[in-house]
């Protein structure tokens, strides 16, 4: 984020968290416009995965609202892209062959074998 300290962020975070636990499309939307004329796309998507990490632990019924009906097709497509990232990177590191172990389609979606998936998330 440009010239933005740790200390800005965090109060970023925390403002949008708080906004979101409150499940007021008008309050979160104001924010995220005011989010999105300050940062690129790709950082406020950051910024509102952060919030969702935490939100699903505050409160789930606010999480699944938040998804549900307040993100927007591109912020959710940004946030999809970050997560394929961070995930393939976390599988290169336990050894995995991108194209032969996991992929991405044309959607943008990590596609990925089974022990990929056991790798990442845990036996099922």
């Amino acid at each position: 984020m440009q010239e933005t300290d740790a200390l800005e962020l965090e109060q970023t975070v925390s403002k949008l968290l708080y906004a979101l636990a409150t499940c007021n499309a008008g309050i979160c939307e104001s924010l995220l416009t005011h989010l999105r004329d300050r940062f690129s796309l790709e950082e406020v998507a950051a910024v509102v995965l952060l919030c969702l990490e935490r939100l699903l632990w505050l409160d789930a019924a606010a999480f699944v609202w938040t998804v549900e009906q307040l993100i927007p097709a591109d912020l959710a497509q940004e946030i999809r892209r970050i997560s394929s990232l961070i995930l393939g990177k976390q599988l290169l590191a336990n050894g995995f062959q991108p194209g032969q172990d996991f992929s991405l389609n044309s959607l943008g979606q990590l596609l990925m074998s089974v022990p990929a998936q056991a790798s990442l998330f845990g036996s099922r």
